[in-house]
């Protein structure tokens, strides 16, 4: 099944390594997006490096009715992908 991978760290921590076919989208520029990630297939996971960031994207996007779940860090994903 095909989801949709939001990396919410820095552009350049992304750059570092990342999931591939993730989609980089800083935590600090999320509200941003929130149209665009509204219109990205389902479901939503989202990473970070350890969860921490993605935990705070997972409970903002879910408190305004997106369906998402927070996939703790970005090398876990890697991992189990």
């Amino acid at each position: 099944m095909k989801k949709t991978i939001i990396d919410v760290r820095t552009t350049a921590e992304y750059q570092g390594g990342h999931v591939e076919g993730s989609i980089n989208i800083p935590l600090s520029q999320l509200v941003d997006h929130v149209d665009q990630i509204r219109a990205m297939p389902q479901p939503i996971v989202l990473c970070c490096a350890s969860g921490g960031r993605s935990g705070q994207a997972t409970g903002y996007l879910q408190s305004i009715g997106i369906d998402c779940t927070n996939g703790g860090s970005w090398m876990a994903l890697l991992n189990n992908n």
